[in-house]
């Protein structure tokens, strides 16, 4: 288990991670924010030892950096002979070719391990003031190590990851995750924004139950990160927007034509693919 931690970024992911570290290991955290009254919260509240600074580096057996990808990659670039040797560095963000596909030869032979990580938890909230501790209580920890990382270093990640209540490792490669993820992440946030588009969206004060909750929850989000995600995954994220409008122009036409039987089969096999689903989650 390492003995100290160091988080770069305290936003939402950062500073959850920091919150969990400092409530349920044992670790010597430090942590760094670009926006000073963020860091200086997080050092009033108790929830950091120290700053975590260019020197300091060398002394954490682990790095989390929770920035955005590009942020992410010029940090590591910058930091690269600064990390501790045979020490571990893994990223937070949402998606990975963009991030481990750039730094793989940059990390070459600078004697530390960089894993490509991505915790699969969130809210429809960001920023240090809405982090909490059990942010990742049975949540998915997806790693995209390279070839060749020792299975120490993965060891090391999730048992850290298990005390903070994660609750499944899901090793991937960042194409796996990039494809996969443009599915069951971005696109539902697309879909969200677009469903809140409607001109209907103004009117629905007393005409709303769950459903409407369910559907335009994740359309709260920080526009600037979510660009930047889906611009950098753009090929995946635009074939699933693509199959999207294939499956809704299905349903325009079938109830268009009043099918009664064809629209039935069709909600009959979402229902047993959302049936199937749910046995595996």
């Amino acid at each position: 288990m390492v003995e100290t931690v160091g988080v770069v970024g305290l936003g939402l992911i950062g500073g959850s991670m920091a919150k969990a570290i400092r409530k349920y290991t044992d670790c010597t955290l430090l942590g760094y924010n670009r926006s000073g009254s963020v860091l200086s919260q997080a050092l009033d509240e108790g929830v950091l030892d120290g700053v975590l600074t260019e020197e300091k580096l060398s002394e954490c057996g682990l790095v989390i950096i929770a920035l955005y990808p590009e942020a992410t990659v010029e940090y590591v670039t910058r930091h690269r002979d600064q990390f501790k040797k045979g020490g571990i560095v893994m990223d937070c963000g949402g998606v990975k070719g963009v991030v481990c596909g750039p730094l793989e030869e940059v990390v070459k032979d600078a004697g530390f391990w960089f894993v490509g990580g991505h915790p699969m938890a969130g809210i429809e909230r960001s920023g240090y003031a809405h982090a909490f501790p059990e942010l990742f209580q049975g949540a998915s920890l997806i790693l995209t190590p390279y070839p060749g990382t020792p299975q120490s270093c993965l060891d090391e990640i999730w048992e850290l990851a298990r005390k903070l209540g994660f609750g499944h490792l899901q090793p991937s490669t960042p194409a796996e995750h990039d494809h996969i993820i443009a599915y069951t992440s971005q696109l539902a946030h697309v879909v969200s924004c677009a469903y809140v588009g409607s001109p209907s969206a103004p009117n629905f004060a007393g005409f709303s139950a769950g459903s409407f909750k369910d559907m335009t929850r994740v359309a709260k989000l920080n526009e600037e990160m979510w660009t930047e995600l889906f611009l950098e995954n753009r090929e995946a994220l635009v074939r699933e927007i693509d199959t999207l409008v294939e499956e809704l122009a299905a349903f325009a036409y079938t109830i268009r034509r009043g099918d009664r039987e064809r629209l039935r089969d069709m909600l009959r096999h979402a229902r047993e693919i959302k049936e199937a689903i749910d046995k595996d989650c």
